[in-house]
Order: structure tokens, then sequence, then C-alpha cells
């Protein structure tokens, strides 16, 4: 918010004496209101509004499905900002889908900044400037509660006094503080009306329990049923879910804290299960199961190999449903390919890329999943490995990369409430990956060479890692 300066003019006192006084008086209490205080902190750029509706949101008539499909998740740099043409077209062609996608934005980071400074003062200028763009796309706008003012978790209140470093970003609001991130909650949601869908925090930052080594499940649960209660007390038709858990996996040969969710790709580990376990349990209620992971084990290996390792994301998901009695199950996150320390994925040729994922997505169908969010890597410059779409602050930029053509058709072709039929393939089964229901066919040559396949009696060659899709 702009602040105005008083006029000291002295014609203003000589032909107003009285009210300048008065304006004086004004003037002292507004300094007095911005001025940090001991335990308050700044509220400049900060409005008491926070809920005020924002924009003109498009809500849908009735109660929205528990699940919304695939999409993917806005990072730190997207696509509403940067050249104003290359913003531009990358709004056109998100909104040009077959069928638009969903899209995930955070409440605090990943492109959001410190939505409440101050207790009771709000800023919500980054999340509104996501939300609109999100809206100008057409696609279901998603909002993962996550991550909490500085005030809420031990820090200094304050606009100029948020940290932004990993370890402040992580950490979770302090116990005295659940009932404030739930009012909180209940204000994102009054602002934004046509957000249906939230999820409760992300993969359980600050709720590891060091002495113990394992996850504080019942802080979580705690904190989560109170945003949960929040949010139905605003809108019994919003769709809650969580608990938003890290699906580790071991080495298959692994025993210590491993369970007896296993398969060739690995065995889910010991915390996990009983983290999510604790939360099925006691949970006040949830719409949908929120879950994420990687292919990959802790220790960074893919089992058998890349493909074969996608397989994780069948038997977890076949898993939690059976364990929540048939929730729709959502991916907030998943990943198929290794990062270095600065968690870049450069290694792999886009061909091998895009087939992983791809397989990676079929995976998760035939594990239940309705809903998957892709994490996009997005940046700056022209270097951009899995990207969506070339960096708006390009002039020449937002336009289709490969792993988007591949994330949109599946989205398009795959929404929730497919029935997957059985395909017929010749020869030898293991080149090649499918996923069909009564319309199409999608097929996936696991090979770094070409070869011959016939899936659903038709032949064709296949070039190295291609991704194929049948009409039938």
């Amino acid at each position: 918010m702009r602040r105005h300066a008083w006029s000291s003019d002295e014609r203003r006192w000589r032909l107003a004496a009285l009210i300048g006084i008065g304006l004086a008086a004004l003037a002292l209490v507004v300094t007095v209101l911005n001025v940090p205080e001991q335990n308050r902190g700044s509220t400049a750029g900060t409005t008491p509004d926070g809920d005020k509706v924002h924009g003109t949101p498009a809500v849908p008539p009735g109660a929205p499905a528990p699940e919304v499909g695939f999409g993917f998740t806005h990072t730190q740099y997207s696509a509403d900002d940067g050249d104003d043409a290359a913003v531009g077209r990358a709004k056109r062609l998100l909104a040009d889908q077959r069928r638009p996608l969903p899209q995930i934005q955070h409440l605090m980071g990943w492109g959001a900044g410190n939505p409440e400074p101050v207790k009771g003062r709000y800023d919500f200028e980054a999340m509104d400037q996501r939300i609109d763009f999100i809206r100008a796309t057409k696609g279901a706008p998603v909002v993962t509660l996550c991550c909490a003012p500085d005030w809420m978790k031990g820090g200094e209140p304050g606009s100029d006094n948020t940290d932004w470093s990993q370890e402040s970003l992580e950490t979770a609001p302090r116990p005295e503080h659940f009932d404030d991130f739930a009012a909180l909650a209940a204000t994102v949601a009054k602002r934004y009306p046509d957000v249906r869908h939230f999820l409760v925090w992300n993969e359980f930052k600050g709720f590891w329990n060091t002495p113990e080594k394992r996850w504080d499940y019942e802080g979580y649960t705690e904190f989560y049923n109170l945003v949960y209660k929040a949010l139905k007390e605003v809108d019994k038709d919003i769709k809650v879910g969580g608990p938003y858990l890290v699906m580790d996996s071991v080495h298959p040969r692994q025993t210590e804290n491993a369970s007896d969710v296993k398969g060739p790709w690995g065995r889910l580990d010991k915390p996990s299960v009983e983290a999510f376990d604790y939360w099925n349990k006691h949970k006040a209620g949830a719409d949908f199961v929120v879950v994420d992971g990687a292919t990959y084990t802790v220790d960074d290996e893919l089992h058998p190999d890349e493909f074969g390792a996608t397989d994780k994301f069948t038997a977890v998901g076949r898993w939690v449903r059976e364990r929540t009695g048939g929730l729709p199950l959502w991916w907030a996150e998943y990943y198929v390919e290794l990062g270095d320390s600065e968690d870049n994925r450069d290694d792999w040729s886009e061909p091998r890329r895009v087939a992983v994922h791809a397989s990676g997505l079929m995976a998760m169908a035939r594990g239940g999943a309705t809903s998957g969010f892709y994490w996009n890597p997005q940046k700056r410059g022209e270097k951009c490995a899995g990207c969506l779409w070339s960096a708006t602050q390009l002039p020449d930029g937002g336009r289709e990369l490969p792993m988007l053509r591949t994330l949109a058709r599946f989205s398009a072709a795959f929404p929730p409430g497919t029935r997957y039929e059985k395909v017929s393939v010749a020869g030898d089964a293991s080149n090649v990956r499918v996923l069909a229901d009564d319309e199409t066919v999608l097929v996936v040559n696991t090979q770094n060479r070409e070869i011959s396949a016939e899936v659903d009696g038709e032949r064709f060659a296949m070039a190295a890692y291609e991704v194929k899709w049948l009409t039938r």
C-alpha cells in the first residue's frame, strides 16, 4: 500500500490552524501504526483486508469433484512474469490445450511472498498475480497451504523481516500458532473462492521428531485437522487433502527401517508408513489423499532400471488406496530422474526424459491416481532441462517444450474417471510400456534404439525412447 506524506505548508497552518492540528494528530497515529514495534514489525505494503475477494473469479456451479486430473506446479520462476509477448504466448499456449491443465501454487515461497507478515496484516500481491495467470489459462487453481509466516514459527514479524532461507521456509508453525495458520488458510479460501482444492502443508516440512528419529505425525495431524475444519467452515464443498507425505523407499534388500510394501524398485521406509497410518486413522476428514515421491531410493539408486523403477508409483498407489478405502489419490510431486547437488537434471537427453516421465504417468494411473502434478523446474535462461515452456524472460520465450506436449496430451487422453483396458502386445513386451482406454493407446519405447513393436494389433517402428499415441 502506498503511504502519503503530510504537508507542512506554512500558509495552510495560517488559514486553517484547527484543521492543521487535527491533521497533525492523525498523522501521528498513522506514523505509529507503520513504525516497527517490539513484537509487532513493520506493516508497510500490507492490508487488513486479506479476505477481500480478489479479481473476478469464475466459480463453477455445484460442488467440485475431488479430483482435477494431471497438471503441474508453479515454482519460483513461471510464465506470469517476463517479456510481455512471451508471457502472452505462454498464456495462449496453456489456454488452448484441449483440456486445460490444473495448476498448483504454494501459499508462501515458490513464487509467492509472505502472505501475513504481521498478524492480521496481509500481502497477497505475488499470490494474486499467480492466481490471475491460472485464471487466464483456464486451469483449475489448486493451493498448497505451505509455508508459514515467520511470526508463526518463532521468527520476527514484519514485512521487512521475512527469512527466505531454506531452513526457515521449511520450519513448521509452532503448536500455539496452529490456529493462526488455520485462520490464514480460511482467509485464502475467502480471497480466492474459485480455488476449490487445498493441499495441507508440503512433505511434513518441520515435522520431524529428531529424538525418536521419526515423523512427528501427531503434530502434523493436529495441524491438519485444524486447517481442514477451518476450510470447511468457509465452504463445506471445498475439497481438502493430505498428508502430502514423501513416500521414500530404500534398497530392495534392506531390512532396517524398511516396511513390507515392496517390489523390485525397493521397499517403502518404515517412518513413512507409520506416519501415513497415523494420519489416516486420526484425520478429521479428507476429500482426497496426497502423497509424493521419487522412483529412486534414498541412496539415489534406480532399481531395476529407470523404467522398472516407475512401478513404485503403481505399488504405492494401490497400497494407499487400500488403506484409505478408495479415496481419490493425488501425487502432489513425482520424480523419475536424479538431480545433482543443485537439483539440476541435465544428464538425460530430452527423449529419454520424456519417455521415462510418460512411463511414470502411466504407472501412477495404473495405481489408481486421478491427479498428479509435475514439479516444473522453470529457469530464466535458455537452458532448462525438463521445463514445460521456454523461459518467458526471453523475447522468443513462452513456447511449448516436449515435456509439456506429453503432459498435456496425457491429461486430455486420460482424465479422471477413465476406465483403462488391456491391449495385446506381441513380441518382446519388455521393450514397451502401454496404457490404453477405449479411444487411445499410449506406447513408450524403453530402449535407446529403434525397435519394431506390435500393439493392439498394429505393427510399427519406434525410434529410441519414442512416445507414440495410437487412436483406437
